[in-house]
């Protein structure tokens, strides 16, 4: 069997994420990987992957990552915001705007996506992620700030789809 792909990886993180289980392990003659979830919860999502070779060295901990807190919006914002489509992490990462220091941001507030456009990158494990557009429309509101921890499923930019 070939080493799992990357899509494959996160539909596998989605898989974990929205099952509740709490621990995936799999191993294949030179790569493992394993997801695990604090007990309790559906929120966080751990993936550590790495060859394996004869011999692996134990991991060194991770640092903690603070869940994302909820916004809260002021009280007329929900109705207004509930045309909106929200486009959401599909993947634990760093998300950045532009693809490096210096370079033009992909998307900003007011620009039209389409379906297949790169509006922003999660880096993951040393891997930097393009992330596409999957809806048509204007880019209304970035929620994410640029160099920072982004949890699956959390929200990332608002559209408008009009």
């Amino acid at each position: 069997m070939d080493p799992m792909n990357l899509s494959q990886i996160q539909d596998l993180i989605k898989f974990v994420a929205k099952s509740g289980v709490s621990e995936v392990e799999i191993e294949q003659k030179d790569f493992k990987i394993t997801i695990k979830t604090p007990a309790g919860t559906k929120k966080e999502v751990q993936v550590i992957a790495a060859p394996a070779p004869a011999y692996l060295p134990p991991p060194a901990p991770m640092a903690p990552q603070p869940a994302a807190a909820p916004v809260p919006a002021a009280p007329a914002a929900p109705a207004a915001e509930a045309k909106y489509i929200t486009v959401k992490a599909p993947m634990i990462g760093t998300f950045y705007r532009a693809a490096g220091p210096g370079k033009p941001v992909f998307v900003n507030v007011g620009d039209e996506i389409k379906p297949g456009k790169t509006i922003c990158i999660i880096e993951a494990m040393k891997l930097f992620n393009e992330i596409e557009s999957e809806v048509s429309g204007k880019i209304v509101k970035v929620l994410v700030d640029d160099a920072k921890p982004v949890e699956y499923d959390q929200p990332l930019f608002l559209v408008d789809p009009s």
